[in-house]
Order: structure tokens, then C-alpha cells, then sequence
């Protein structure tokens, strides 16, 4: 994990990949700093059995390392031409905790940090790696936002690093790895909130400069097709065809799928309500959020954001990967997985000098 803030392009002499291990896929690219927009160098995907993972700890790192291998070997499109990596860790296992803190020393945060997570994370301090990173909301005032992640997670990433033989220079959380990429849109100065869809969740976050709260839900990519072929009366196969092809736009099947994800929907709308009011309340300079933005391979459903615009009534966009990258004579991602490099594209453009 890293303390976030805006960061600029990699630098060519220390290049890093970043390196997105999700719940049953694992994805990398490497980007190269041009004149115009990170060119890739090379980028992949593939699945593995998700025991491999159980509740955030690889508990199979061999196996693991070993699906890893075949992604370096026979599935790349162009190259990865470095052992260092960024890496994401789920941000669903973390705990977070927004707090304000006088203006204090470097030593005096930490301190401050460290009571804090005694005090209101059900976890001990000694079981968990903590981090945290602060925005000035006053003169006389800072807002702390605090991550801490069991040791035994972040370990078991870090062991299936050193079993590739990569070196680890960055961990980070896949929320705060996608808000890395939206902090270079054109549009990342105004306060938001940022809802990435995984195969299992949708990690919620309020985004103002630096993520301000965090928060997950259970509204994922495998959810809402499983729900969508219970609804329909189809194999899962099927129903993903249906959900990447209709989702929630119009056609003939639009008031099942509507009916088949409204549990789910209705939670994911009312988490969202809660940042926004949560952001708005404590906002010191009484901002509004001005967007939602979904990211993630969920967020390639078509109608998703009009959906969401029509129920919360604030204006909700895509948000693509490739907007802020070229490819130069490489193949560019498939159209139905480009939502999905997210993490992985705001990893690789860390600034490698920031280590773990």
C-alpha cells in the first residue's frame, strides 16, 4: 500500500508493471512514459480456480505463481520487460477509517494513526500493516484517511511475487489503484464517487484529490450473472452473453434483468447514497459530489450508468482505461475486457521510487 496523492508518469530508467490479482483472474501491463500518453509494452490476463483465495489470503501461492507463469509464458500480447512490480490488494479486506487530526509532526501522525487503529479497528495493531495519507481540509486541520491490511493477506501477495521472481515495490489496494488513473482524467479534480465492480463485490469510494472513505458491497460481476441466469432460465455461459450484449439497456428481456438485480441494485444505490451524504455533511467547503464513476469489468454492462443516473439522480459515467494510454502496434484490449485494466493500468503508473 502506498500513501496516495497525485504522482506523475513512471520514469524510464526504474520501469514497473502493475500487477491486479482479483478474485478468480489475475491481470498485468507495463506502461512506457511517451511525449503524448503511456504507450503499452505489454499486457495479459488469465483465470484461475478461486480456492486458491480464501477470504483475501492466497492460501495456494505455488498453484497460484504457477497460473502466473503460463500468463508470462504463452499469454501476453507484446512483452514485460521488468522484475519490479506494483501490486493491488483487495480493498474489501481492508479496514479504513476517515478521521481529522490537528496539524501535527510526522511523528505526532503516526502516534495519532496508531491510537486510532487501537481504538476503532477490530483487529490487533500487530496483525496489520497500516498506512494512511492526509489532505489539509483547514488551516488548522487535517483529514487522515487511514488503511490498515492483515499482515497475513499482504504476506501471501508478496510470497507469490517472490515465487515469480519479481521484487515487490509497491503494494496497493485496487481502489486506490484505480483512483491513481482517475486522478488524470479531465474531470478528477471534482469530488466523486468512484464504484470499481469486481467478480465479487463493488468497492464504493468518495474521491476528492485523495480517496476520503471507502466501502464495499456485494453486487459483483459474478453475482449479477448468476442472477440473470436464475431469472432467465439459462446456463451461466448464456447469461453472461446476455448481461455483456443487454445488461440493463433496452430489449425484450429489460424488465427481467431489472427484476433479477433490484436487491442488489437497491443496495449498491443506497451504499452510494450513503458516501455522498457521508462526503457532503463533513465537507468543509460545502462541495457537492458532482459525479459517480464506474470502473471495473462490471461497468462494461450497457444502461448501467443511466440506470444509476435515473435512480440517484447525479450524473454517472464510464470509465475507460483507454482513454489515457496508446498502444502503439500492439492489439488493443478486447472491447468487452477493457474496463477490467483499470487497477492494473493505475498500478503501473506508480512512481516506482515510492516502496512498500
Amino acid at each position: 500500500m502506498k500513501k496516495t496523492h497525485p504522482i506523475p508518469y513512471l520514469f524510464e530508467d526504474k520501469p514497473l508493471f502493475g500487477m491486479d490479482i482479483g478474485h478468480n483472474n489475475v491481470r498485468i501491463i507495463q506502461l512506457q512514459e511517451t511525449k503524448r500518453k503511456p504507450r503499452v509494452v505489454g499486457y495479459g490476463e488469465i483465470n484461475f480456480d478461486a480456492s486458491l483465495i480464501e477470504e483475501g489470503v492466497i492460501v495456494k501461492p505455488e498453484e497460484l505463481a504457477a497460473d502466473i507463469q503460463k500468463l508470462f509464458k504463452h499469454s501476453l500480447v507484446g512483452d514485460i520487460t521488468t522484475k519490479r512490480v506494483a501490486m493491488s490488494v483487495p480493498i474489501a479486506r481492508a479496514f479504513t477509517r476517515s478521521v481529522e487530526l490537528p496539524k501535527l509532526s510526522e511523528k505526532e501522525v503516526i502516534a495519532a494513526v496508531q491510537t486510532e487503529v487501537e481504538q476503532y479497528i477490530p483487529a490487533a495493531a500487530e496483525s496489520l500493516y497500516i498506512d494512511y495519507s492526509t489532505v489539509q481540509s483547514s488551516k488548522d486541520k487535517w483529514t487522515t484517511f487511514i488503511v490498515a491490511m492483515p499482515r497475513r493477506i499482504v504476506d501471501s501477495y508478496l510470497l507469490v511475487a517472490r515465487l515469480l521472481g519479481l521484487e515487490p515495490v509497491i503494494m496497493q489496494t485496487s481502489s486506490g489503484a484505480g483512483a491513481n488513473l482517475f486522478s488524470h482524467d479531465k474531470q478528477g479534480d471534482l469530488p466523486s464517487v468512484l464504484v470499481d465492480f469486481g467478480s465479487d463485490s463493488a468497492d464504493i469510494t468518495v474521491y476528492d484529490k485523495n480517496p476520503i472513505v471507502s466501502g464495499t458491497v456485494a453486487c459483483g460481476g459474478e453475482d449479477i450473472t448468476k442472477l440473470i441466469a436464475k431469472e432467465l432460465e439459462v446456463n451461466v455461459r448464456e447469461a453472461t452473453i446476455i448481461k455483456t450484449k443487454y445488461g440493463l439497456s433496452y430489449s425484450k428481456k429489460q424488465k427481467q434483468i431489472e427484476a433479477a438485480l433490484e436487491n442488489n441494485l437497491s443496495t449498491l444505490v443506497k451504499e452510494i447514497q450513503r458516501s455522498v451524504r457521508y462526503y457532503e455533511e463533513r465537507s468543509k467547503s460545502k462541495q457537492r459530489i458532482a459525479q459517480v464513476v464506474v470502473m471495473g469489468g462490471g461497468a462494461n454492462m450497457p444502461g448501467l450508468a443511466d440506470y444509476l443516473t435515473s435512480t440517484l439522480r447525479i450524473p454517472v459515467r464510464a470509465f475507460d482505461p483507454t482513454h489515457f494510454i496508446e498502444f502503439g502496434r500492439l492489439q488493443p484490449f478486447n472491447q468487452s475486457e477493457r474496463m477490467s485494466y483499470v487497477s492494473a493500468a493505475g498500478l503501473s503508473i506508480l512512481e516506482p521510487q515510492e516502496a512498500f
